[in-house]
Parts: C-alpha cells; structure tokens; sequence
C-alpha cells in the first residue's frame, strides 16, 4: 500500500492523472480545511461557499483528468487560483453602487516607485492598526477588495503572490487594497468608528 503523507500534493496530483484515485482522496483530505476557509472569509455565505467548494473541486478534478496541470511546485496557489475565479465569476453581477471601484485603468499604474516604496510603508503601519479595529468592516467590502485584505493580512503574502493567485497584476492588488481602505474609513466615519487609519 502506498505511503500517501510522504507524497507532496504535486506528487499526488500526478499519481491522480496516472489513475490513482485514493491519491485525490489524501490530496482533498489535505487541503479542504484551509481552501473552505479562505472560500468562506471572502463570500461570508455557508451555503455558497459550499457552493464555491464543490465548483473548486471539479474543475481540479477535470483539469487534472485534462493534462491542464504541471508540476510547478504550487498546487495550493493552483487550487486557490481556481476558487478565486468561481468567486470572482459569481460576485461580477453583484457590485453595489456605494462602493468605490478602481476604474479599467488604474490609476496606480501611474505611482512612481518611491510613491509605491511609501505605500508598503503605509500597509506595514496599517497593519498594526487594522487587525483589532475593523475586521466587521470587512464584511461589506466587495469580494475582490475583501480577498486581497484577508491574503495580506490574514495569509500574510506578498503583493507579488496575491496577483499571482488571483490573475491580476501587482497594480491592480495594490488598487484592491487602496480602495478597501479607502471604503473602511469611509464605513468607519459613517458608523461613527475610531480609526487610525492614514491613506
């Protein structure tokens, strides 16, 4: 009988492709806890989240069954990648009117490096702060601006990471953010929160 926990997950989506079905068992048992937590912090609904999941886990299973995955040595940034695009193709109709939105061109493409150098400074600041006094606020936050707050601060990563887990540029994380604190001092001033919040 195979020794499954030695096996890496990229070990055992190769042994999926090659037919080894209880490979995908230990592959799923492995990662459904985290993946589900990161589903559910940003959709904030059990039964879609369930929803998003089970989307998750069959597009894995008729990718790999496809050839569609290389061994890269980032099957978590894979899987996520996958869930992320469900949740972004599910929220797309959803945007609500009062929330700030990047326009198509972002204008943090135009930020000089210097200017880009002070604002890591700032989310290093921001962080201190923001972990006690506005995780509720997050819940109004669009998916996409919530995803990036929860990958940053939550998951830790780097600007570079979350835009190669969700698709997107640097830039365009780096907008995500700006603009989910840009709405949460705006919730926070609405509801009458202190915050220590600098833009």
């Amino acid at each position: 009988m195979k020794n499954y926990a030695s096996c890496t997950d990229e070990a055992l989506a190769l042994l999926y492709i090659d037919g080894d079905n209880k490979a995908f068992d230990e592959l799923l048992a492995r990662n459904q806890q985290k993946l589900f937590s990161y589903i559910m912090f940003v959709v904030r609904d059990p039964e879609l989240a369930n929803d998003v999941f089970q989307e998750t886990f069959v597009k894995v299973i008729t990718r790999l069954q496809e050839g569609k995955y290389t061994d890269s040595g980032k099957f978590a940034f894979w899987l996520t990648r996958i869930a992320h695009n469900i949740i972004m193709d599910t929220y797309r109709q959803q945007r609500s009117a009062h929330i700030v939105e990047p326009s198509e061109d972002n204008d943090l493409n135009k930020l000089s490096g210097s200017q880009i150098m002070d604002l890591n400074r700032e989310n290093e600041y921001v962080n201190m702060q923001i972990m006690d006094d506005v995780r509720h606020l997050m819940d109004a936050l669009p998916a996409p601006q919530r995803e990036v707050v929860y990958m940053r601060y939550y998951q830790d990563l780097s600007f570079k990471e979350i835009a190669e887990m969700t698709g997107v540029s640097i830039n365009t994380s780096l907008g995500r953010m700006r603009y989910a604190l840009i709405n949460m001092r705006r919730m926070a001033k609405n509801h009458h929160i202190q915050l220590n919040m600098e833009l």
